[in-house]
């Protein structure tokens, strides 16, 4: 059971260089991240940042990457009231960009 702030962690495969910036699926245990910023001077993590931030609704520094952040396999940590909500929004926003909205 999970109490109030406590940290969700998701392992991420980020794409940089992607046509657009969105969240596919799943890759194998990981969420399929796609940014359109290329890995240059951290603007392809600012662009995962400011991707998850908006999906779920949260500020930005409530998320971080905690392992992972030269290379495409990342471990990230989301500072929210409830995990389960959090997974739920990703899933959806997901389930939209597959239906094409």
């Amino acid at each position: 059971m999970s109490g109030p702030g406590t940290p969700l962690r998701l392992r991420i495969h980020l794409q940089p260089r992607a046509a657009r910036t969105r969240i596919v699926g799943r890759h194998g245990a990981a969420l399929k991240v796609q940014v359109h910023a290329p890995p240059v001077d951290g603007a392809a993590n600012a662009a995962l940042l400011d991707l998850l931030a908006d999906v779920l609704q949260l500020p930005r520094r409530a998320i971080r990457i905690l392992h992972g952040a030269s290379g495409r396999e990342k471990l990230v940590e989301i500072d929210c009231h409830d995990p389960a909500m959090c997974l739920a929004q990703l899933s959806a926003h997901v389930d939209k960009e597959k239906a094409g909205g």
